[in-house]
């Protein structure tokens, strides 16, 4: 086997071309990324023995003079654990997306927290500032965040020297896990800070201000960056998402970017023809001409008179829905003349109901 061929290099490779050579075939064949293939494991152990006799000078001295390193120490001659290491430690890092300096603790960012935030109708259609009070997890004021007790400091871990982290052999490579002693912070505190109990957080209630933007409705969430629970070891806090939901509105409802309501008309508006007035979301009221003879349930479309949805395009308009109004609580006097007005429509030669008319007609078609 030629140690240089494995590692894809020629005899004047230097000390860094055979590391990151190694990393790639590392990278490319190791058994995490490769499952159970045996040749990609083969090949993965042929660029590890490549790679301990050409990182180690005096064996790639051996190997170029004599095209081996085997004179009864075995093949490769054993391993050079201290190059190996720096460069094993490189690929778990990528492997695993730790990326992780040997030299610091790991950071871990902060929770995301979620509130919810009822608005009126009028306040999601337009717009509007809030001021919230939320429960969270701050930096503690009392330790600055170390856990440990004022006068006195976190001290590096024994078990992982102040890294959060630590390797275990597992057959013939190695992994990393987070140290069991220091839970990844690197660092122990002997003496805790009598506020925080050493976590280095206390929960608050913080006020908040926040600016929900015209548009918005139910489902909808609105994002605070770095508003959530302050971050571990100096971590970045996370964020605080507001989620919408509307108030039931006494007149409208609300679908998309249109929004509807029922308008009562009396019997005599609807027959003989009338102008309203209807409401809108900006208390102004407009009008609109009822057409004589409209039936109950028709819609009137009012342009531009909606919501313009959060996300753009244009505004939504107002669909009004008629509804007539049947009387009630009717005098004697009052029950006479609709019967006797109700007589005459009936023996009129024109036709004064069209649904009834129609639907008439629909019955003695079916039932021929």
């Amino acid at each position: 086997m030629d140690y240089y061929e494995v590692l894809g290099l020629n005899k004047s490779a230097s000390g860094n071309d055979i590391k990151k050579a190694f990393k790639k075939k590392a990278m490319k064949y190791h058994p995490d990324r490769t499952g159970n293939d045996k040749s990609a494991e083969k090949k993965f152990k042929e660029a590890k023995e490549a790679y301990d006799v050409l990182s180690d000078p005096q064996k790639k001295s051996m190997y170029d003079q004599y095209g081996t390193t085997d004179f009864g120490g075995g093949p490769g001659g054993g391993f050079n654990t201290s190059g190996f290491g720096d460069v094993f430690e490189d690929i778990f890092g990528d492997i695993f997306g730790g990326g992780q300096s040997r030299n610091s603790a790991q950071r871990y960012k902060g929770a995301d927290l979620e509130y919810e935030l009822k608005l009126t109708l009028e306040e999601a259609a337009f717009g509007v500032d809030k001021n919230l009070k939320i429960r969270t997890k701050d930096t503690c004021d009392s330790c600055n965040g170390s856990g440990a007790k004022s006068g006195s400091k976190p001290i590096s871990c024994s078990m992982c020297n102040g890294v959060g982290q630590v390797r275990a052999q597992q057959g013939f490579f190695t992994v990393q896990q987070t140290c069991p002693t220091c839970a990844g912070k690197g660092k122990v505190i002997s003496d805790p800070c009598s506020k925080c109990y050493g976590s280095g957080a206390i929960n608050i209630d913080k006020d908040i201000s926040v600016s929900v933007p015209a548009g918005v409705d139910s489902g909808d969430r609105v994002r605070l960056a770095g508003k959530g629970e302050a971050g571990i070891n100096q971590g970045p806090p996370g964020d605080l998402f507001i989620r919408i939901n509307l108030y039931k509105h006494a007149i409208f409802k609300r679908d998309g970017s249109n929004i509807y309501c029922e308008v009562p008309l009396s019997f005599a508006e609807a027959t003989l023809g009338a102008e309203i007035e209807i409401p809108t979301l900006t208390s102004k009221k407009v009008s609109i001409d009822i057409p004589p003879g409209t039936q109950t349930g028709k819609y009137f479309r009012l342009k531009g008179k909606g919501i313009k949805s959060v996300r753009g395009g244009n505004i939504g308009d107002l669909m009004c829905s008629v509804q007539i109004e049947t009387p009630v609580n009717l005098s004697d006097e009052q029950k006479n003349i609709l019967m006797e007005f109700d007589s005459k429509l009936k023996n009129s030669k024109k036709k004064h109901s069209p649904k009834s008319e129609s639907w008439i007609d629909g019955l003695k078609n079916f039932f021929k």
